[in-house]
């Protein structure tokens, strides 16, 4: 092997054989002097990079000034367009000459191949930071959880997590104002459990009063037991306290007493407050676990 040939090849092992360790490389065999080669180029450069985020590169090997690396893959014509990964051909992609054919074999192969995109590595990087933005709101901290949730905002907009986040946070911080500006900047039939949360807590936000003196409104209800209307504002001042449980407690009392009191106010009510938790999260599976054994026990 010629120093030329030698070049060649270390050449190919770094820009195309390594990349392909952990992405889908696109190999473009092409030369100067071909005409079909020069039109393929700008759709090949277009379709990657609308697919990097997808874990897709594309190298481009002139087979003029590599004819050895040519030779290797036995090109008998341009322009030929192979992808690599992990060090191997897997596909001939020559056949797709048009936008359409090459992101379908290219949606066929992303399917196949185990290739961890950016948007999934970025999205795992997320997941932790977000973890910790749900844990301080869970804390009752609103203000600090802004704070973090205004950090992810910077990262990652338009994630459903963080959006989900941030408007829940800036509810819990008493923001109402800009909590319903974020929902209504969302796009129009935007679908997501994260974001039905975050509807959910600002639905609950409007019928949760906070009171100057808890503890009177208290015992209030204690000397009433009876007056549902009470007890159910009580409950709507424990939510704006954060104080889950003790308005669990409230609102499972009422259903308990009168299932259909108001028009199923208290379950309707507990069931929001389920939803702004999280219908995933521990505690609400036992809080359900209350209703069902009220309702059905």
């Amino acid at each position: 092997m010629s120093p030329a040939e030698k070049t060649a090849v270390e050449t190919f092992r770094r820009d195309v054989v390594e990349p392909s360790m952990a992405s889908l490389v696109v190999i473009d065999f092409w030369a100067e002097w071909c005409g079909p080669c020069k039109a393929l180029t700008p759709l090949l450069e277009k379709v990657a990079a609308d697919y990097a985020d997808r874990g897709v590169v594309l190298a481009k090997v002139d087979t003029d000034k590599n004819q050895f690396i040519a030779a290797q893959f036995q090109i008998k014509s341009i322009p030929t367009v192979y992808a690599m990964f992990q060090g191997k051909l897997v596909a001939d992609l020559t056949p797709a000459r048009t936008e359409s054919q090459l992101r379908t074999m290219l949606d066929q192969l992303l399917k196949q191949l185990p290739i961890q995109s950016d948007a999934a590595s970025d999205a795992a990087e997320l997941e932790p930071l977000i973890a910790m933005g749900e844990d301080v709101l869970a804390s009752g901290d609103g203000e600090r959880a802004v704070g973090i949730f205004d950090q992810l905002m910077e990262m990652a907009s338009d994630h459903p997590g963080v959006l989900s986040g941030h408007i829940r946070a800036l509810v819990a911080a008493g923001r109402m104002e800009e909590a319903e500006v974020a929902i209504a900047a969302l796009p129009a039939g935007t679908k997501d459990a994260g974001i039905d949360r975050a509807r959910a807590a600002i639905e609950l936000a409007k019928t949760a009063q906070p009171v100057e003196d808890l503890a009177a409104l208290k015992a209030e209800v204690a000397a009433n037991p009876d007056d549902h209307q009470l007890r159910f504002a009580l409950a709507g001042a424990e939510m704006a306290a954060g104080d889950r449980d003790a308005a669990s407690d409230d609102l499972l009392s009422i259903v308990a007493a009168d299932r259909n009191w108001n028009g199923g106010a208290a379950r309707t009510q507990l069931l929001k407050l389920f939803e702004v938790v999280g219908l995933e999260d521990a505690w609400v599976s036992a809080q359900r676990r209350r209703l069902s054994a009220i309702l059905f026990g």
